[in-house]
């Protein structure tokens, strides 16, 4: 019976070899994929960060267009005149 079942198993070692590259492929990919996600976070923090800059910045324009139009009494539907 242990010869059998043995010559049923024989193969199966390879396949366990594989099986542990695989995993620990997956491993590799995962810290990849790990490092990925916090570079991404990174990127979305600046780009939060750029998207307050600029609304700051449009404030201060409109302010300042404002301001233009009022010291050259400018209508702000005619810029013409």
């Amino acid at each position: 019976m242990n010869i059998k079942v043995a010559e049923e198993y024989n193969g199966f070692g390879d396949v366990a070899a594989g099986l542990r590259v695989f995993v620990e492929q997956l491993k590799a990919k995962n810290g990849n994929f790990d490092e990925y996600v916090q570079q991404i976070d990174a990127i979305i923090q600046q780009l939060t960060k750029f998207e307050v800059e600029v609304s700051m910045l449009d404030k201060y324009v409109s302010l300042l267009e404002s301001k233009v139009q009022s010291a050259y009494k400018i209508s702000p539907l005619n810029h013409s005149a």
